[in-house]
């Protein structure tokens, strides 16, 4: 009998791929998950976030490296779910972040989600192409690579 193929994670699967906790997990879910072609991750931005009590106090901001990380984090849950790793010691690491482009500013309220297109994986290196989005607008686009560092 063959297990139905992992679509979806919420954040209890999340928490069984990658390390990240409070305040620095970054990805409520991942949807729409197809292993090693692509998934879209979700965050629900809050105004109680830590971030936003100097970033910036009278005008919230989520900052930028933020809108990279999540999206980084939602590529690892991709790797994790393609390379059947749940539930091991996963860690990964960014090798680069080329073509970075913010459009948009992501706000107390907006639900972003991270668009990532493996573009190379399999291995220990993935690239990826990510797209943060807010509905139909674009906050901010990047190719991501990183190296895949399985612990156990």
């Amino acid at each position: 009998m063959t297990a139905e193929p992992i679509t979806e994670a919420d954040i209890h699967l999340i928490q069984r791929i990658i390390p990240h906790r409070y305040p620095f997990l970054l990805i409520d879910k991942v949807v729409d998950i197809v292993p090693d072609k692509g998934c879209v991750g979700i965050k629900n931005v809050t105004f109680n976030e830590p971030h936003f009590t100097g970033h910036f106090p009278a005008k919230p901001i989520m900052p930028g490296v933020l809108v990279v990380e999540a999206m980084a984090q939602a590529a690892a849950v991709l790797v994790g779910i393609s390379m059947d790793v749940v539930g091991r010691d996963l860690l990964t690491y960014f090798l680069s972040i080329d073509s970075c482009r913010f459009r948009r500013m992501v706000v107390p309220g907006d639900v972003l989600e991270l668009h990532m297109t493996v573009k190379r994986g399999g291995g220990k290196i993935w690239k990826f192409d990510g797209r943060a989005m807010v509905g139909d607008q674009l906050a901010c686009e990047a190719e991501i690579a990183a190296m895949m560092d399985l612990r156990d």
